[in-house]
């Protein structure tokens, strides 16, 4: 599957997308465990927001239907 990576997450990965084996993770939460156990960075974040099929998911949804998965760090605006 492929992720499409935002902002410092981008910046982290150092790629604006990001392949992972599909088999490797049931859930939106056992894939941001994935990333931050490959990419420790995404520790230091407060947050970060995963959308499924362009809907924001919670860590408990199933990527098994999953036809894009974006990563969307924490924004800050003025």
């Amino acid at each position: 599957m492929e992720l499409k990576l935002f902002g410092i997450a981008k910046d982290i990965v150092g790629s604006n997308r990001l392949s992972v084996a599909a088999e490797d993770f049931a859930t939106v939460g056992e894939l941001k465990q994935w990333l931050s156990q490959q990419y420790p960075k995404f520790q230091q974040l407060r947050s970060i927001a995963v959308a499924v099929n362009s809907e924001y998911a919670e860590d408990n949804q199933s990527l098994q239907d999953a036809h894009e998965i974006a990563l969307i760090p924490p924004v800050s605006g003025g």
